[in-house]
């Protein structure tokens, strides 16, 4: 198995439309409860790549087995050195080392764009994940009780932040 990260192209959407579609219907990895189309992934693909924020993909012997974005963390100004980002990794693929690749080249892509911050939200029942970013040095900085409701029943958030570089002031 060659694991290979590269940014995403505009014909990656139709790869990663079944993982994102996966991970609304199956799991609380997003609290989403739409199912996306094609032209959806493509718009949203398109988006970031004009935003400026980083679409990597993930790809197993030429095929995709997950991606990962970053993008704002909040809209307003005073949030531009923070982001928040996703990963989804094909489930056939998982706990193979995947998203623990993406989550090392994001953190990567906002170190080198100057942010100082990356923010993740996380399912309080996504022990997986969390333990995931817990070893990659995130910390635990929020918990929202029954925030969100998915599959019929409340969910708590989780807050981790990874502190990305030691600047005292922006």
């Amino acid at each position: 198995m060659t694991l290979t990260i590269r940014d995403a192209v505009p014909a990656d959407a139709a790869g990663i439309l079944p993982m994102y579609n996966y991970a609304v219907a199956e799991t609380t990895a997003i609290f989403d409860t739409r199912l996306s189309d094609l032209a959806g992934r493509e718009a949203w693909l398109a988006q970031r790549r004009a935003d400026g924020f980083p679409v990597l993909i993930a790809e197993i012997d030429g095929a995709i087995a997950g991606f990962a974005s970053f993008g704002e963390f909040r809209a307003w100004d005073g949030y531009r050195f923070t982001v928040e980002h996703s990963i989804y990794v094909d489930p056939a693929r998982h706990r193979e080392g995947i998203g623990r690749a993406l989550l090392a080249a994001l953190i990567d892509r906002a170190q080198a764009a100057g942010k100082h911050a990356m923010m993740a939200g996380i399912a309080a029942e996504n022990h997986v994940s969390l333990a995931l970013h817990q070893a990659l040095g995130f910390r635990e900085v929020g918990r929202i009780p029954q925030v969100a409701e998915k599959f019929g029943r409340w969910l708590d958030l989780v807050f981790l932040q990874l502190i990305l570089d030691g600047r005292d002031a922006p």
